[in-house]
C-alpha cells in the first residue's frame, strides 16, 4: 500500500466522529494551557510589582535608635535581626536583651 493509496481510502463516518472529537479536545486542552500559562504570568507580575512587607519585630524587642530591620530569625532562645545597615543583631527571646551585635561584611 503506497502513500497515494491511502489518500484514496475513505474514511468510516465513525472514525470522522472520532477525529472531531479529537481535534475539539485538543483545541479545549491548547486554550486552557494559554489560560494557565497566562494566569500564571499575570499572578507573578502582581506579586512582584507589591512592596516587600514589613519585617514584624517581636513586641519585646526594640532595636536601637536608627536601625531599621531587613529580616528576622527565630531561634531557640534567641532571635536575630538584619539591620538595613549591615549588622547582625542577636537578641535573647524572652527579655528582648540584646545579646550580641555583629557587622556584616560581604566578602569581594
Amino acid at each position: 500500500m503506497t502513500v497515494s493509496d491511502m489518500d484514496d481510502q475513505e474514511i468510516s463516518e465513525h472514525d470522522a466522529a472520532q477525529l472531531r472529537f479529537l481535534r475539539r479536545l485538543v483545541t479545549v486542552l491548547t486554550a486552557t494551557m494559554i489560560f494557565g500559562v497566562l494566569t500564571i504570568i499575570i499572578l507573578l507580575v502582581i506579586r512582584l510589582m507589591q512592596e516587600p512587607p514589613e519585617v514584624a519585630i517581636p513586641d519585646n524587642l526594640e532595636l536601637p535608635a536608627g536601625k531599621v530591620a531587613l529580616a528576622v530569625t527565630f531561634g531557640e532562645g534567641w532571635t536575630a535581626v538584619v539591620t538595613t545597615d549591615d549588622e547582625f543583631m542577636v537578641f535573647d527571646s524572652r527579655t528582648g536583651e540584646l545579646r550580641q551585635s555583629v557587622p556584616v561584611r560581604i566578602a569581594e
